[in-house]
């Protein structure tokens, strides 16, 4: 695989590193001249605005693995997956109107503490073990490898350990900060996001319209998706026959049926958004109003994942199937990189800043969650 990145590329995501560490120095510096506890190290009391806790949510909640895989999906069975993103920017309403009060009334600093207030000390202990591992084995390394993966599939395929040592030494740095370090920065991250996958579907639609000599219109390319994949924006799946393409089975497991707008979507979301110490932890230190702001904010960004992630798939979809795509390395999961070849110079090195972006938010976030629920419900008991 050749490396597929240009000079000017290289300069845009070298820009975007150097930016994000001379701000993320600034905002400790500034914030260093205040006397901090540690429940200010982890929460950053009273210091990040509701923009901030908005956007520090979608980062830890948006990584490689969601481009990736919602890509992957987008390409595979359409636009009914982005029900997953739009009922989460639900259950993120639900979290900001009737859990957050109840932490902040309590002065819940994480989720295990809850626990222990709750019920008793046992339980808390035990889930913090289980959260430990679960975020350490699972979240941790699941994010750095599939991050990792996907920038070395970009640069030629043959940098991946170098890759991911980068990003975790990146990572680390910002996490060394404390959450009004990742906070801050994690606007510059979801700014940088949303820019370069707008930018991303915005070229991909254009690309589309042009491959069909409808000229350069992203109107007329969404047209033609909807027109040449019709069946890739149904919400729905309707039941498979038995005797149904297997194809059409493993859609229908993906999203089976319209019971599932209804059933366990809402225990998997509000448990993530509600339940989870790195998306909880950001809006703990806040007041009411502003924590609540903040959490509907990263609602409106949710509704906008979608667009950023799945249409990119569709297309991706559309020009494989009338050979406007010859060449699709890891099936379904190479969509989204797929598509990052076809767009120009620049434009390319914003997109992968953004998937860059995405990882080490994650990473950061999920680090400083790992090191509060250790040093909070365990080291400190």
């Amino acid at each position: 695989m050749n490396n597929q990145l240009a000079f000017i590329d290289y300069i845009v995501c070298i820009l975007y590193f150097l930016f994000v560490a001379f701000y993320g120095v600034w905002i400790y510096k500034r914030k260093k001249k205040k006397a901090t506890d540690t429940k200010d190290f982890f929460l950053a009391e009273g210091s990040l605005t509701w923009w901030a806790i908005g956007a520090s949510i979608i980062a830890s909640n948006i990584s490689a693995e969601q481009f990736i895989g919602m890509s992957g999906d987008g390409f595979f069975a359409g636009i009914a997956v982005a029900m997953y993103e739009w009922m989460g920017a639900l259950a993120l309403i639900i979290v900001a109107v009737w859990f957050i009060p109840v932490y902040l009334k309590n002065k819940i600093y994480t989720m295990p503490q809850f626990l222990q207030t709750r019920y008793n000390a046992t339980v808390a202990l035990i889930m913090s073990i289980f959260w430990l591992f679960l975020y350490v084995f699972v979240n941790l390394t699941s994010i750095l490898y599939l991050g990792a993966l996907a920038i070395n599939g970009l640069l030629g395929g043959q940098y991946f350990h170098t890759v991911m040592i980068g990003l975790a030494i990146f990572a680390l740095i910002i996490t060394l900060g404390g959450m009004k370090v990742i906070g801050y920065t994690d606007v510059i991250q979801v700014t940088v996001l949303v820019l370069g996958g707008l930018a991303t579907t915005y070229m991909a639609l254009t690309m589309t319209s042009e491959k069909f000599g409808l000229g350069t219109s992203v109107v007329a390319g969404f047209k033609v998706l909807l027109r040449e994949a019709p069946d890739h924006f149904h919400m729905i799946f309707k039941k498979p026959a038995l005797n149904a393409p297997q194809e059409q089975i493993n859609k229908y497991l993906i999203l089976p049926g319209i019971t599932m707008y209804f059933a366990g979507v809402w225990i998997n979301n509000l448990n993530y958004f509600g339940c989870n110490q790195y998306i909880t932890q950001r809006a703990l230190g806040a007041d009411l109003h502003t924590a609540r702001t903040g959490i509907f904010f990263a609602g409106f960004l949710k509704m906008m994942m979608p667009v950023i992630v799945m249409l990119p798939g569709i297309v991706a979809y559309v020009l494989y199937k009338n050979g406007h795509l010859p060449q699709l390395v890891n099936g379904k999961d190479g969509a989204y990189s797929a598509i990052l070849t076809f767009l120009p110079n620049g434009l390319r090195g914003l997109s992968i800043a953004a998937l860059t972006a995405a990882i080490v938010a994650s990473l950061a976030g999920k680090s400083n969650s790992i090191s509060t629920i250790f040093t909070l419900d365990i080291y400190k008991k």
